[in-house]
């Protein structure tokens, strides 16, 4: 059954592989400095919580799991991790957080483009503190980068848009979701409600990311998740790559990519 399973996925995989478009190279990195605002202090930011309370209730009403600041929180301290693991400039690490904290702030506008106008409204928030163009320009780039729209899925550009890719889509877990009736759940919350827990593994010394995942198969079956969330993974696998990585999923201890 496991083996038959791990050659759906990689047929699966393959097949969104084969129209991926050819991708530019990794933007450089800029040289480390201190930045004049940190994610601290944008968590205490009236505007920044504001657009966050917002984007959390909007797309409460349509049906989508948490996007508070549990899940803005949690972003930024994995997208900040990914990169110490891999042993990036401090500065790079803060960045990433940043853009992990305001990567879904967008969504008090629409869901539709809510990574662009993430990037905009951060661009503005940032320009408030001070922050310097380069950086602001890398923030935005990591944020504008990180959607999953059926179009088109977002590509890792650089380190800090690449650590986000993975922050945002390893965050599969039943914390996530709001219906209290499991009569009630959509596939989005079955799938969620299963995941008993979820975690990024980053191993710098194999050149290795992985999201170790526990799921309750009482609950939702293996292959629903992958029905649903493989377009992030490939997204995600496509960060690692960037970061000079392979990626791979663990489900209830078994590789499955």
């Amino acid at each position: 059954m496991v083996k038959n399973m791990h050659g759906r996925v990689n047929e699966f995989v393959e097949a969104m592989e084969e129209s991926r478009p050819e991708q530019p190279g990794a933007a450089a990195q800029p040289s480390g400095k201190v930045l004049p605002v940190s994610v601290d202090t944008l968590a205490r930011d009236p505007e920044v919580q504001a657009y966050i309370e917002a984007a959390n209730a909007n797309l409460g009403v349509i049906g989508f799991t948490e996007h508070g600041t549990r899940h803005a929180n949690l972003v930024a301290r994995i997208a900040r991790n990914v990169l110490r693991r891999l042993d990036y400039d401090p500065h790079l690490q803060e960045l990433a957080a940043i853009s992990g904290y305001l990567h879904d702030m967008g969504n008090a506008i629409s869901r539709y483009d809510h990574a662009l106008t993430s990037a905009l409204l951060a661009r503005d928030i940032l320009l408030r503190y001070g922050v310097a163009p380069a950086d602001i320009a890398l923030v935005m780039g990591a944020i504008g980068s990180h959607g999953d729209d059926a179009q088109r899925l977002g590509e890792a550009v650089h380190p800090v848009s690449a650590a986000l890719i993975l922050a945002d889509k390893s965050d599969v877990h039943r914390s996530r979701v709001r219906a209290s009736d499991p009569g009630k759940f959509d596939a989005h919350d079955r799938v969620n409600w299963a995941v008993e827990s979820s975690f990024l593994r980053v191993d710098p010394e194999q050149k290795s990311i992985t999201l170790e995942l526990t799921i309750d198969t009482s609950i939702s079956q293996v292959m629903d998740y992958f029905e649903i969330f493989l377009p992030r993974m490939l997204m995600c696998r496509r960060a690692a790559e960037l970061l000079g990585c392979n990626f791979h999923i663990h489900i209830n201890g078994v590789e499955l990519l």
